[in-house]
C-alpha cells in the first residue's frame, strides 16, 4: 500500500498526533496482516488452546494461523470470542479500576459482543451487565454471543443513549466505545478507508459529544466513565476528553501500563486528561484509543420503581422449571409470555427498574416453556452455565458429528437415551437435540446454523 492509497490527506492529519510514526505506519500497512486473536472465556473450561499471550490481558492468545472459525465448534459453544487484539486493553483497564464491591456496568455501543464478554469475564455473578445496542438490527449477534457466554447477570437493550438519563446515578462503570471514523481498522479492513474524510471525523466528533452528554447522567458519583474509539483523530481522541473535562466535573484517571507493551500514552492539550494510543507497528494489534475519567458529582437522586404486580405463578410449574437449574436458590425465576427465564437474584430490583425504563431484548438466561409435564428447553439454557447436568441427558460428539449438528442436518447414532439430550463437542454443548425410538430431532436454531462449505 503506497501512501496515495490512503484517503486523501489522511497521513497529513495525522502528523501531530502523538507517537505517530509516518514511515512505520504505512510500512506496516503495506507489508504486514493483522494478527488473528482470540479470548478464552473463563466460565467454560475445557482443553486450552495454546498460543503467544496478549500482554494485556490475561484471557488474550495470538494464534499463529487463522483457521476457519465458522468450522471449530467450540466457538459456536463459546468456549472463546474472536476479538482484535488491541480492543482487550479495556480488560486491563477494568481490572485498575473496579472495586471489590458489586457494580453495575453499561456497555453502551455494545454489538456485536466482544467488549461486552470482556466486561462479562471479569464480572463476578453479584455484578450486572447492561449491553446495549441502539441499532434494532445488530441486537441479535449482541444476544447470541452473550448468550454463547453463558452467565445469568446480563441484560441486553435497544435503547437510544437519551433513554439512559431516566436512570439518575445507576450505573458505576460506563464504557462507550464510541461509533468513530474507523481509521484504526484501515489494516484489518481497507474498505473502511472509502468512508473516511475529515468531514466524517468532526461529524463523528459531534455524535460522540452527544451520545455523552446523554449517558452522563446515568454515571454514579465516584463512577467510571471508560471512552474508546478506534480513531487516530485528535477530534475524536484528546478533544473529546478535553471536552468532557470542561462540560463536567469528570477528573482524568492515568491507568499504569508496560512501556514494553508499546502503548503510546497521551495527555489532552487543555486538561491534561490521560490517553492511551495504540499504532499497528508499535503493538501487536490494530488502532485503538482508549481512557478513563472518574465522576465527581452527584447525578441526584434515582427515582425508585417497585414492581408491585406479582406474577402468578403455578407452583407445579415453578417447581419442574427449578429442577432444571444448577443451585436454582440462587435466581430470580420469571416469566415473558410462554417463557421461563432466571438471572441472580440480586438483580432482580434492577431488572424490574430496567423493565420499567427500557427497551429489554434478553435478560438472564432463557429456560425453555413447559408443556405439560416436559420442559422445551431454549437454545439459552444449553449455553448456559446454570443447566443442572443431572436433569438432562447428554452426547459426547465427534468433530465430523458436530458440524453436521451445527448445520442442523440428520444425525444418525447408535444411543439408548431418549428425550432432550446436550450435545457437546469436547465437554461444551453447542446445542439440543431430541432422540426419540427411531430419529434424532436436531434442534439446533436455523438462524444460527452453519450454511457455507467447510474447509474439509
Amino acid at each position: 500500500m503506497q501512501d496515495h492509497q490512503f484517503p486523501a490527506n489522511f497521513l497529513e492529519s495525522l502528523n501531530n498526533e502523538p507517537g505517530f510514526d509516518r514511515e512505520n505506519f504505512v510500512e506496516v500497512h503495506q507489508n504486514n496482516s493483522s494478527p488473528t486473536s482470540i479470548r478464552i472465556n473463563p466460565f467454560k473450561k475445557s482443553a486450552q488452546k495454546t498460543g503467544e499471550q496478549v500482554p494485556w490481558c490475561a484471557e488474550g492468545l495470538y494464534l499463529d494461523v487463522r483457521p476457519s472459525f465458522t468450522f471449530d465448534p467450540l466457538f459456536h459453544a463459546g468456549r472463546y470470542y474472536v476479538q482484535e487484539a488491541s480492543s482487550m486493553f479495556i480488560a486491563h483497564i477494568l481490572k485498575q479500576i473496579k472495586p471489590s464491591d458489586p457494580v453495575k456496568v453499561l456497555d453502551l455501543c455494545a454489538a456485536p459482543g466482544g467488549k461486552s464478554t470482556l466486561l462479562n469475564s471479569a464480572m463476578t455473578p453479584d455484578d450486572l451487565l447492561v449491553a446495549n445496542e441502539i441499532i434494532k438490527t445488530r441486537v441479535p449477534i449482541l444476544a447470541d454471543n452473550l448468550s454463547r457466554w453463558g452467565t445469568a447477570n446480563t441484560i441486553v437493550t435497544n435503547n437510544d443513549p437519551k433513554d439512559f438519563n431516566r436512570l439518575t446515578g445507576f450505573f458505576d462503570i460506563i464504557l462507550v466505545d464510541a461509533p468513530c471514523s474507523g481509521s484504526g481498522m484501515f489494516r484489518k479492513d481497507p474498505a473502511a478507508m472509502d468512508e473516511w474524510s475529515e468531514a466524517n471525523v468532526n461529524l463523528c466528533h459531534q455524535r460522540q459529544e452527544r451520545i455523552l452528554a446523554d449517558i452522563y447522567p446515568a454515571l454514579a458519583e465516584d463512577g467510571y466513565l471508560i471512552y474508546s474509539t478506534c480513531s487516530y483523530s485528535h477530534q475524536e481522541n484528546e478533544e473529546i476528553l478535553d471536552w468532557l473535562c470542561t462540560e463536567f466535573d469528570l477528573e482524568t484517571v492515568r491507568i499504569p501500563i508496560n512501556k514494553e507493551w508499546g502503548i503510546v500514552e497521551t495527555q489532552s492539550p487543555a486538561k491534561q486528561a490521560w490517553g492511551y494510543r495504540f499504532y499497528p507497528g508499535k503493538v501487536k494489534g490494530e488502532g485503538l484509543f482508549a481512557s478513563v475519567l472518574k465522576k465527581k458529582e452527584s447525578s441526584g437522586t434515582l427515582l425508585s420503581f417497585k414492581n408491585n404486580r406479582n406474577q402468578k405463578v403455578d407452583n407445579t410449574a415453578f417447581e419442574q422449571i427449578k429442577a432444571y437449574i444448577n443451585k436454582p436458590e440462587d435466581y430470580y425465576f420469571f416469566k415473558v409470555n410462554d417463557d421461563w427465564l432466571a438471572i441472580n437474584n440480586q438483580h432482580k430490583e434492577s431488572l424490574n427498574l430496567l423493565q420499567h425504563h427500557l427497551y429489554i431484548k434478553k435478560s438472564g438466561v432463557r429456560i425453555g416453556k413447559l408443556a405439560g409435564r416436559d420442559l422445551i428447553p431454549d437454545h439459552d439454557l444449553a449455553l448456559s452455565n446454570i443447566v443442572n447436568k443431572g436433569m438432562v441427558a447428554e452426547i459426547e460428539l465427534d468433530y465430523d458429528q458436530a458440524i453436521l449438528y451445527l448445520r442442523r442436518e440428520n444425525l444418525v447414532m447408535d444411543e439408548v437415551k431418549k428425550g432432550w439430550t446436550l450435545m457437546n463437542f469436547e465437554g461444551q454443548a453447542m446445542g439440543w437435540a431430541k432422540l426419540l425410538p427411531n430419529r434424532i430431532n436436531n434442534y439446533y436454531p436455523k438462524e444460527l446454523r452453519i450454511l457455507s462449505q467447510g474447509p474439509r
